[in-house]
């Protein structure tokens, strides 16, 4: 079937999930993102509880993803399928599987993404889970479930606890951890249900004594609860570990032939996520600091769901007998009712049989409902199993089929508004007050001050006019007194004289003109100053009516402030009314449902599945339609715009588009079938020239990969060469820091170190320089590549010598590149210590090499192989390379080790 690498998650609201991924892309890691622009109006409907009020918006189309996983053979499957080659071969760079029907004909599926039995833990959280959990923080339900033959891996992969080795922390640990690394302990909440489903009875893990769990669905919503499980709010990751453990101790588990510990009960772990939506600054624009606190703070909820399924298995194989036979049967039935609720949603039939298991019915809303969902479905590699692995490859393709509606859920918490209202309106009140007494207070000392400086000041000029008055009036009347003095004895000396008193006269009358004109002048002089008095006065006056003015004021802001507070008031009024009015609303929809549910009871028993099979259709319906008309694949867009079209968006100077033209070159390159039609058309010089004209890392980690992809191909490999695609590569890797981009390259030139033809241009140009360059990173996904390539080279290098083409020691040897091969002989990641092992043998083949492997310790490496190595072609090319050795021998018998 066709794979469309991509989840079909659109925007709800505010928030937009664009999960685009390629082979290229280290897992499905982007996170929703954040679009532009203010909240569109959505439909409000009451919520959970009272005072709360529910945001609900249409649904998103979002597709079933669907990962496979490996299970590597375990220690009977070793010994008894010892001669039997694996009837499954896994191919995660094309993201395929093949199913081996014979030794000369397979069927080929294509998956989401496959995992090989090397895969870790986290490798598998992050492309299964970690896209799940990061939509329920985002407010949606999400479910990762395990579906596989028991004894594949199902609860390893789920609910190891990790305990004695950190790395092999299963999804429940290491989803919980990313929640707990994102919520704020004061504002957001978790709570956790754990649960079994064993014999069709609903059990709580958390409380044994709770064993039959009765499942109730909202008539209006169809969500499902379950009234009575014990919800535990954790606040740590310790405490949820130790919830954990108490709740695996509780399932049910027994041995069979197939399993040691095979689970016999379907374990569901519920995690409930509250979580604030801190509002963004600038939302409000310019509205004042009161308005924004008008709004009421939106919270989140998302629910996690995490299924570890029992392990379907053949009574045959299983040996179950008795009371174990019971319960396999009871596994076998609600598996096989989960999947025809399957095979119904994939092909749209109108009715989907939900109610024949409790299992369909409570994973409603994860299949054809509302929530992201991701499976993982578990196989081994054993061709005796070969059925089985079949059906669960098949159950996996049908799943892939199915189209959730994506929701988020949202309220407003107008408790929580409520509660802030009050306080802060408390706290204006006690503002107001102190700043109104402090303002009275202010005014008083202000009047008090200034009628106390205009009566210091009136009196003051008071008593200085009146002295002055005083002294001039003194003077005055002194100056009369000696005028009519002089004037009585001048008229007593008239007589005979009188013209010599004459002149005497006019000499007096002269003196008092010029008293006169004196007294004038400090007459003029006294009426100034007091004309100076009166002006500081009514200067004074006028302060004293300015500070009137100001007390008017003051008391037309004490009022203003008064009406503010009286319209505080009212609006806190109202908002109580209208929590009042929320609180009636839910009451009356809780006593409707009520009603509604005891005409349901009352009903004659009307079955309800047709209903819900009428409700699955048009939404099924609906999302096939948005699916087929927006949402075409990249073949469907390869034939529709043109592959010149696509090549052309590689040079835009829009750097989105150019990202989004080379992950569509990049998908087309992972099929065989569309590289000669990129080459032909100039896709590989384009795909080399953006790794020199682009400084972007994801476009150098995506194109990196589609020249990986196309360097598969021995003509290409050519041409890659000739192009100088290798000291491309290698510059690339010289400035690249992240772990993928270094992958893909280390992927890139590891291909073209399998070619023959290409060995000294390959050296001469910097190809093994860059390998081992690369090894800083020491991501294993990266040290894996180059390991991949060293061994490459060195078979190319065995084949060469060993047809007499090339002569001399190793290039690799050359290079410097045994310190690093010796050193990682024993690491313990699988994929790196094979190829170095087998690089290890390639070399030891020529014998002008044995004297520098001897030197540099790896004859005692290719001695462990022979002795320990897991594979046995391995460990036979190992032994056999030691004994046509001379020079080995020797050595050896110096040592006195023996081969075996």
């Amino acid at each position: 079937m066709a794979n469309n690498n991509s989840f079909k998650n659109g925007g709800v609201k505010t928030k937009s999930i664009s999960s685009s991924s390629s082979s290229y892309s280290s897992g499905y890691k982007s996170k929703p993102s954040v679009t532009s622009g203010g909240r569109r109006s959505s439909t409000g409907s009451t919520g959970n509880s009272a005072g709360a009020l529910h945001k609900d918006t249409p649904g998103v189309s979002g597709r079933v993803r669907v990962a496979v996983r490996l299970r590597p053979r375990n220690t009977e499957e070793q010994s008894t399928d010892a001669d039997f080659a694996d009837c499954v071969e896994v191919q995660p760079e094309l993201k395929r599987l093949k199913l081996r029907r014979n030794n000369w004909d397979s069927d080929t599926f294509e998956f989401d993404e496959v995992l090989t039995e090397f895969a870790s833990q986290k490798r598998v959280y992050e492309v299964v889970a970690k896209p799940v959990v990061e939509s329920v923080l985002d407010g949606y339900n999400g479910t990762v479930m395990a579906y596989g033959q028991t004894g594949t891996g199902k609860t390893y992969t789920l609910g190891r606890l990790g305990d004695e080795d950190t790395s092999a922390r299963g999804i429940m640990v290491r989803a919980m951890e990313d929640i707990f690394a994102e919520i704020s302990p004061e504002t957001d909440s978790i709570s956790v249900s754990y649960l079994q489903l064993y014999m069709e009875t609903i059990q709580d893990l958390l409380d044994p004594t709770n064993d039959n769990l009765s499942i109730m669905e909202d008539p209006k919503s169809g969500d499902i609860s379950l009234p009575g499980a014990t919800l535990i709010e954790v606040r740590d990751q310790p405490s949820f570990v130790e919830l954990l453990r108490l709740g695996e101790a509780h399932r049910f588990a027994a041995n069979t032939k197939l399993n040691t510990e095979s689970s016999r009960s379907h374990a569901i772990l519920m995690v409930h996520v509250k979580k604030c939506v801190k509002e963004r600054d600038g939302e409000n624009g310019g509205k004042a600091h009161m308005s924004r606190t008008m709004k009421a703070p939106v919270v989140r909820k998302g629910k996690l769901i995490v299924v570890d399924l029992a392990g379907s298995e053949r009574i045959d194989k299983s040996g179950s007998e008795g009371h174990t036979l019971e319960e396999a049967k009871s596994i076998n039935l609600s598996l096989s009712a989960l999947g025809k609720c399957i095979n119904a949603l994939a092909e749209n039939s109108s009715h989907v049989p939900v109610r024949d298991s409790k299992l369909t019915r409570l994973l409603r809303d994860s299949f054809g409902g509302t929530a992201r969902t991701s499976l993982v479905i578990t196989i081994g590699p054993s061709p005796r199993h070969r059925g089985e692995t079949s059906s669960t490859i098949m159950f996996g393709q049908r799943a892939m089929k199915v189209e959730n509606m994506l929701k988020i859920k949202e309220e407003f918490d107008y408790k929580s508004l409520a509660r802030k209202l009050d306080v802060q309106l408390e706290s204006l009140i006690a503002e107001h007050e102190r700043e109104q007494k402090a303002y009275q207070d202010e005014v008083q000392k202000i009047r008090l001050d200034a009628k106390k400086q205009m009566s210091d000041a009136e009196k003051s000029y008071k008593d200085a006019f009146e002295k002055e008055r005083l002294k001039y009036q003194r003077e005055s009347m002194e100056s009369i007194k000696k005028l009519e003095v002089q004037l009585a004895a001048n008229q007593e000396k008239q007589g005979d004289k009188r013209v010599k008193v004459g002149f005497k006269d006019e000499g007096v009358r002269s003196s008092t003109n010029a008293e006169l004109i004196e007294a004038k002048k400090l007459l003029q002089n006294e009426i100034l100053l007091r004309k100076a008095a009166e002006e500081e006065i009514s200067n004074l006056r006028n302060q004293v009516v300015q500070w009137k003015r100001s007390e008017a004021t003051g008391n037309a802001e004490i009022s203003k402030l008064r009406k503010m507070l009286e319209d505080e008031v009212h609006h806190r009024e109202k908002l109580e009314e209208e929590i009042s009015m929320l609180q009636n609303q839910l009451l009356q929809l809780s006593f409707d449902a009520d009603e509604t549910r005891k005409q349901l009871e009352i009903g004659h028993g009307v079955d309800m599945s047709g209903e819900m099979g009428s409700l699955v259709s048009p939404v099924r319906q609906q999302q096939m339609a948005y699916s087929g008309e927006q949402k075409g694949s990249v073949a469907k867009l390869f034939e529709q715009v043109g592959l010149q079209k696509i090549l052309s968006l590689l040079e835009a100077e829009d750097p989105d588009v150019r990202i989004h033209a080379v992950k569509v070159i990049a998908n087309l390159a992972a099929e065989a079938t569309n590289q000669e039609k990129i080459v032909e058309a100039g896709g590989l010089t384009s795909l080399l020239s953006l790794l020199t004209t682009s400084e972007d890392e994801n476009i150098h980690r995506v194109a990196a990969g589609a020249i990986a992809n196309l360097a598969m191909n021995e003509t290409n490999q050519e041409l890659i060469m000739s192009q100088g695609g290798i000291s491309l590569l290698a510059m690339t890797a010289e400035n690249a820091d992240d772990p993928q981009t270094l992958r893909m390259v280390a992927g890139a030139i590891a291909n073209l170190c399998g070619n023959d033809k290409l060995q000294l241009m390959l050296r001469a140009e910097g190809g093994i320089k860059a390998l081992l360059g690369m090894v800083r990173c020491r991501h294993p996904d990266v040290l894996a590549q180059v390991a991949r390539g060293i061994a490459n080279f060195a078979k190319c290098e065995s084949r060469a010598s060993t047809q007499g083409i090339k002569t001399g020691k190793s290039l690799l040897i050359e290079d410097g590149a045994l310190p690093w091969i010796v050193k990682n002989a024993n690491n313990e990641a699988s994929p790196i210590r094979r190829h170095v092992e087998l690089a290890l043998c390639h070399m030891a083949q020529h014998e002008v090499n044995a004297k520098d492997m001897i030197s540099g310790g790896a004859l005692w490496e290719l001695v462990k192989i022979s002795r320990d190595c897991s594979r046995e072609d391995i460990r036979i090319l190992a032994r056999r390379t030691l004994s046509s050795s001379p020079t080995f021998q020797l050595e050896l018998k110096r040592l006195r080790l023996n081969t075996g």
